[in-house]
This record gives structure tokens, sequence and C-alpha cells, in this order.
């Protein structure tokens, strides 16, 4: 396969998830911010709700160039229709529809016109509509059209290279944006010491396991009220959730072994790293490093590992 052809399917697949982990850390915001959070210090700008999804995706200094003030609306008009937001909703899905388009001949016609489809309905879409509507509801219709997309390619795709990069590029994007939602809550919405195990802390973590379509799993699993440790072992090193990372990090290994055939590339190296400390791992090894010190090493390690994908598969060097 040729490298531009593995890049645009990587791509397309990550954009799609983009959108819809975009949706899912704008929709726990929402969540959590009508309810009690807790006051920081002065000087500390993430403790309002609406701060947390440019702190966690890196946007801060991008929205701060454009906005002087954080209101619920401007981060969702930055976040969602942003154009020239790389990052946003819109953008996203734009630039899935055309790394689509440039290989049409590589993914199924129903594949095309799911996301074709998407792409205009979402252009078509203002904050006012979406805002008459309920912005729940708009949350929830972008992720059914991921998962729209995601069905009918595992329903009608040919299981050979391209299927490969595809999947490739969803893992990728999930393993690293479940670890930011899991972050949100952990790090920046943790109530007072009096409130810890108490109705805000419980409804803050039911909202998060909401969010990432895991509370009915957690329910069956542990049949008992929420905790931190429960949801972070959840998240993290339980295989049978699907978004977790160590579901994640099953898939993204097993591709790796595949497309690297007979050579021993560094990108099946770092992956089987990856996947041997969370297959290994035990939750109390987690939390006694600190859940968010773990989960930012585990987003450098996945940032260190996209590096050398693009480098061996999908803009190779042969110099």
């Amino acid at each position: 396969m040729l490298s531009r052809s593995a890049n645009d399917l990587f791509w397309m697949s990550r954009h799609m998830e983009r959108a819809e982990n975009t949706a899912r850390i704008l929709d726990v915001t929402y969540r959590m911010a009508l309810l009690p959070y807790r006051v920081m210090e002065a000087g500390e700008k993430w403790a309002e709700p609406w701060a947390l999804p440019l702190v966690i995706t890196g946007l801060a200094k991008e929205y701060y160039a454009k906005h002087t003030e954080l209101t619920a609306q401007k981060v969702m008009q930055f976040m969602v229709f942003d154009p020239a937001n790389p990052s946003s909703i819109f953008s996203s899905l734009q630039l899935a529809r055309e790394n689509a388009r440039g290989q049409r001949g590589s993914i199924t016609s129903e594949m095309w016109e799911s996301l074709n489809a998407t792409w205009l309905e979402m252009r078509s879409l203002t904050y006012s509509m979406v805002d008459a509507r309920g912005i729940s509801n708009f949350f929830d219709w972008v992720k059914n059209r991921s998962h729209l997309f995601r069905g009918v390619t595992f329903g009608t795709m040919l299981r050979d290279e391209v299927y490969s990069f595809i999947r490739l590029g969803t893992f990728l994007e999930r393993a690293d944006n479940t670890a930011r939602i899991l972050d949100v809550k952990y790090h920046t919405l943790l109530p007072s010491i009096d409130e810890v195990g108490g109705a805000v802390d419980y409804y803050q973590w039911g909202s998060l396991l909401r969010s990432v379509g895991t509370f009915e799993a957690y329910r069956k699993i542990y049949r008992d009220v929420i905790t931190p440790f429960r949801v972070g072992e959840l998240l993290i090193l339980r295989q049978d959730v699907p978004r977790s990372l160590h579901a994640c990090m099953n898939d993204i290994y097993e591709i790796l072994q595949s497309l690297s055939d007979s050579e021993r590339l560094e990108p099946e190296r770092l992956a089987g790293e990856m996947h041997a400390q969370l297959h290994y791992g035990r939750s109390e090894q987690v939390f006694e490093l600190g859940l968010h010190e773990y989960l930012m090493r585990f987003l450098d390690k996945i940032d260190a590992l996209s590096t050398e994908i693009n480098k061996h598969f999908l803009v190779p060097d042969y110099s």
C-alpha cells in the first residue's frame, strides 16, 4: 500500500473518532458544570469547568488568542463550530470526509455515503440550532454518526491492510481521549475533602462513566457504589471494556504486529511495551504513582508511538 493511502485512511478514522471524543469531553463538561465543583485558589484558571476541554486538549492558548473571556457558549463555538480550530467537531468531520474522498477506491460506497451525509448535516448546523434542540442531543447525534461509520466499516470492509490502518487510527485516538476524559474528573474536578464520597463526587464520577458509555458495565462488574479506584481500574486495566486503555492497546499491538510482518519495527516494540505494562499492571501501582501522573505518562507514550507510526508507515523517510 502507498504511504499516502495509508496516511489518508489512518487520519480518516482518527478524525472521525476525534469528533466523537470531543463530543464526549464536552458532554461530560456540560453535565459536570450543572453540579457544584471545587473552587480553587486565586490564579488557577481551570477551576471553571468550561476551561477543562481547553486544558486537556491543549487548546487554551488558541482559545484565548480569539476570546478574552471564558463562557460556555464561546467554548462551544470554539470546540464545535470553529473551522480555524483543527480539533473542533466541524473541522474533524470535514477532514475525515476529505481523507475519505481521496480514498474512494479503497473504502466502500456505504462508508463514503455515511461520512458525506454526516458532513453535509454538520455543515448546515449553527449554535442557535443546536441550543434550541438541546446540547446533549447534539452530542448524542455526533456519537451516533461515529457509531454508524464504525458499524458500516466493520460490516462492509475487506480485512486487508486498508482495514488495519483504519482500525489503527481509531484505537490510537480512542486511547488518547479515554486518558484525557478520565483525567478531567480526577485532576481538575475533585471536590473538597469533605465532599469526597458524597453526592457531588458520586454524580461527577457517574457522569464520566456515562460519557464513555461504561456506566452499565461498571454496575455489572462491581455492583457497588462508584469509587475512583474502581473507575480507574475499569478504564485503564480491564481489557473487556471497549474504551479502556488496555483494550485499545490490545488492538493497537495486534494491528502493528500484522503490519510489521517479519521486521521488528520500533512502533511494534513501543506498542508491545505499553501493552505489557497494562496487561500485567495492577490498580495499586497506578494509584501509588498517582492517577494524573500515570495518565500523563501514558499520553506521552501514545504521542511517541504516533510519531513512530508516522515515521515508519505514513510518511516514511527513505534517506
